[in-house]
């Protein structure tokens, strides 16, 4: 009997410890919680928003930045198609421009036939197109064409030859040369010609250094079957390229 008394005291009051424990834990509980929440508050109150309004903002920011995203990628994929479309915009208007330089040189070289047999568009008999000159890759080189040609209704093959001289100024004095010392292609100081439509003599010309040409003097000749002479100066004038005239 005394030993269930003695337990009784005891077990009440290990009771009452451990709802003292639970009661001290919840009221810990509570005061973190108030305390989150009174944190937030005084935070709203800061900035001046309420609690609702500001977890409303923060879902259309989420909304918003959601948006943002979608507009990035769609914004990508539309500067991917511009930057297709440019490329191909700059293929058509290549493949355009080669276009148009080809249907030139036809009609170059079917204007140059047309007067080969279309009389009294250029002189009769034998004639000399302009002469033309293009920059060379080297300093003081280039590259020339003549193009000596026949108007006939029947064109017989004429045979003859082609003299060309370079004239200008070296050390302040008036020079010339024949073709034959600027130009490798060519042997001598004459060009043998023989044809029936057009011939067309073309080369690459070197400068001595320190010339300054000035003119072309081109005289052409046939002996057979019947003789033939003309002859032109031609400026010192650089072109862009050569025609299609005579190819």
């Amino acid at each position: 009997m005394a030993s269930q008394a003695a337990n009784s005291p005891g077990s009440s009051q290990g009771r009452r410890r451990q709802l003292l424990v639970v009661v001290v834990t919840l009221l810990t509980a509570v005061a973190l919680v108030a305390g989150f929440y009174l944190g937030q508050f005084a935070a709203f109150q800061g900035m001046g928003a309420k609690p609702k309004s500001y977890r409303g903002m923060q879902a259309q920011l989420l909304e918003l930045e959601s948006a943002l995203r979608e507009r990035d990628s769609q914004l990508e994929v539309q500067l991917t198609r511009h930057e297709v479309d440019r490329h191909t915009l700059e293929l058509v208007r290549q493949d355009l421009a080669a276009q148009q330089e080809e249907i030139a040189a036809l009609e170059e070289g079917l204007a140059f036939y047309r007067s080969l047999i279309a009389p009294g568009e250029i002189g009769p008999g034998l004639s000399l197109r302009q002469l033309e000159l293009v920059a060379g890759d080297e300093p003081g080189s280039y590259l020339y064409r003549i193009v000596v040609q026949q108007e006939a209704r029947k064109h017989d093959l004429l045979k003859g030859q082609l003299r060309v001289t370079v004239a200008g100024k070296l050390a302040g004095e008036a020079v010339e040369y024949p073709l034959g010392q600027l130009s490798e292609e060519v042997e001598g100081d004459v060009i043998p010609l023989r044809f029936r439509y057009f011939q067309a003599v073309e080369g690459m010309i070197t400068l001595p250094q320190g010339f300054e040409p000035e003119r072309f003097t081109v005289a052409a000749s046939t002996t057979e079957p019947r003789q033939l002479e003309v002859t032109k100066q031609y400026s010192w004038h650089l072109d862009e390229r050569f025609t299609h005239v005579g190819k």
